[in-house]
């Protein structure tokens, strides 16, 4: 198997397939395109969102040819396209740029000293990635006159899709845009999302509970989809170990406030008291590292309980053939913040691995409890120590749990029918009739 380029390693010992179940179908090579698809990130490309660097795999594969901005950080080459990163210096300029724009589009300044004016950003942070894209569409208005793509597609619904909008505002330039759980729901939303997403040719979710969220903005239905994200081929599927008896438990989280490490802490404390034997692997960085390594310490779980740090693809597939389960301990953080479907949850049920999940927001989609694997609240410890004990006994429920897991993954998670549905969208956004008619150039003040 390859992973974006590079050959993930199986690990054959210990792994066979146990299932009939398909592989999925091979992608077969599509004629080239003359569509011309603008992508815009706030950081591209991360190491952290291979879902959205796996997007770009299956739309080059496709045909469409691809330009790629990186408002902040990333850069490089990716796949053969060069990441067009924005110099931030060139922000200085905007002393000139806004009123060269302001003079051609009046009426486009007007409705952002108007927002400006009447509402708060709901975080300094979401206010400054608002101003990054509005920087970003001002400066680079000209290039994309120049050299007009048939599409602007915003990957974020931050700074990409302000930068998205204020292109079609300001020239007309046909846009889309994609909208994931940061956008929806830290700190309520961003900023300015139902103004910009309203003018959208159609925006894009990867769960139906980021669906939903837009829908009651008030976007229209026929505009809203929800698009999953994928594996490009399906891992081998692994045997249950015969030996459960110490579970093996894996992790595979950024150590951020959403994912509810701390509660996981606690639960494997609780396990540790009960007489459950485990060990237990937490895959991941984050800013929260310094205080779980002083509660490791402080619930005496150093013999239990190992912070791997970030590990790349290839070494998470390891670990996937090395867990028996994989716990997700999500919870909704102080500031709105939440997970929408990990892509770990789906990758963990196609190897096989057992998944134990908090019913916190979209992935239940996923795991049904006691069908495709087992639901349990953060702050009730027993709900999950009857949760492990139950796999570790029951090698029935386990392998009906790992099947059913296994087929929603394929019915769901299949990267190239999903591509097909996204490369219909930017196709039928291409060929369609315009979101607005382009403004026209214009110094009157009135426009």
């Amino acid at each position: 198997m390859r992973w974006f380029g590079r050959p993930l390693r199986r690990r054959r010992v210990g792994i066979a397939q146990t299932s009939p179940l398909r592989r999925a179908s091979p992608h077969l090579p599509l004629s080239p395109s003359s569509q011309r698809v603008t992508y815009l990130f706030t950081t591209f490309p991360k190491s952290t969102e291979t879902f959205l660097q796996r997007e770009i795999i299956a739309m080059q594969a496709r045909g469409l040819r691809l330009r790629i901005f990186s408002l902040w950080g990333g850069g490089g080459d990716f796949h053969g396209i060069r990441v067009e990163r924005f110099p931030k210096w060139r922000l200085l300029t905007l002393i000139w740029m806004i009123p060269f724009e302001a003079w051609r589009r009046p009426a486009v300044l007007r409705q952002l000293l108007r927002g400006l004016a009447t509402r708060r950003a709901p975080s300094w942070i979401n206010f400054w990635e608002n101003m990054l894209g509005a920087g970003f569409a001002c400066l680079y208005a000209g290039e994309f006159r120049r050299n007009p793509p048939d599409l602007v597609h915003a990957a974020w619904g931050g700074a990409p899709a302000t930068a998205a909008w204020l292109l079609w505002r300001i020239d007309g330039h046909r846009f889309s845009a994609a909208a994931h759980a940061y956008d929806l729901f830290e700190h309520g939303g961003d900023w300015w999302l139902v103004e910009k997403l309203e003018h959208a040719a159609f925006v894009h979710t990867s769960t139906e509970m980021g669906r939903s969220a837009l829908l009651r903005r008030g976007l229209p239905t026929s505009r809203v989809h929800c698009v999953r994200r994928g594996l490009p081929q399906w891992p081998v599927f692994k045997a249950l170990r015969a030996d459960r008896s110490a579970l093996r438990i894996l992790c595979v989280a950024r150590l951020v406030p959403k994912k509810g490490l701390r509660h996981q802490l606690r639960i494997y404390a609780a396990l540790r008291d009960a007489g459950l034997q485990f060990e237990a692997r937490i895959v991941g960085e984050g800013k929260l590292r310094s205080e779980l390594v002083r509660m490791i310490d402080q619930l005496r779980l150093g013999d239990r309980v190992r912070l791997t740090g970030h590990l790349s693809q290839p070494d998470v597939w390891e670990q996937f053939a090395w867990a028996d389960v994989l716990v997700h301990t999500g919870v909704i953080a102080p500031n709105g913040d939440r997970d929408g479907l990990p892509n770990v949850i789906p990758e963990a049920m196609a190897a096989g691995v057992l998944v134990v999940t908090s019913p916190a927001a979209a992935t239940t989609e996923a795991v049904t409890n006691g069908i495709s694997g087992l639901v349990a609240a953060v702050d009730d410890p027993k709900s999950w120590l009857s949760a492990f004990q139950r796999i570790q006994g029951d090698a029935d429920l386990c392998e009906r749990m790992r099947a059913a897991a296994r087929a929603w993954v394929e019915t769901h998670y299949n990267a190239h029918a999903n591509a097909a549905r996204l490369h219909a969208l930017f196709r039928e956004a291409i060929s369609g009739t315009p979101a607005a008619t382009p403004l026209p150039a214009t110094t009157s003040a009135a426009e």
